[in-house]
């Protein structure tokens, strides 16, 4: 039985650790995406649509 209560302690350290590495890295702007603005005008842009002609 002690095996068990010593399980779920190391299992819960290692959760808050982790947790705490998430914050740090979210609030260290880890997460922050620097190369797509640079290389966003080379994809090519679907969205734009060719002029129609209008009918006289």
């Amino acid at each position: 039985m002690e095996i068990i209560f010593g399980l779920i302690t190391f299992s819960l350290t290692v959760a808050v650790l982790f947790l705490l590495a998430f914050v740090w890295a979210v609030r260290s702007h880890q997460y922050d995406d620097t190369y797509t603005p640079a290389v966003r005008m080379l994809f090519e842009d679907n969205e734009t649509q060719a002029p129609t002609e209008q009918p006289q």
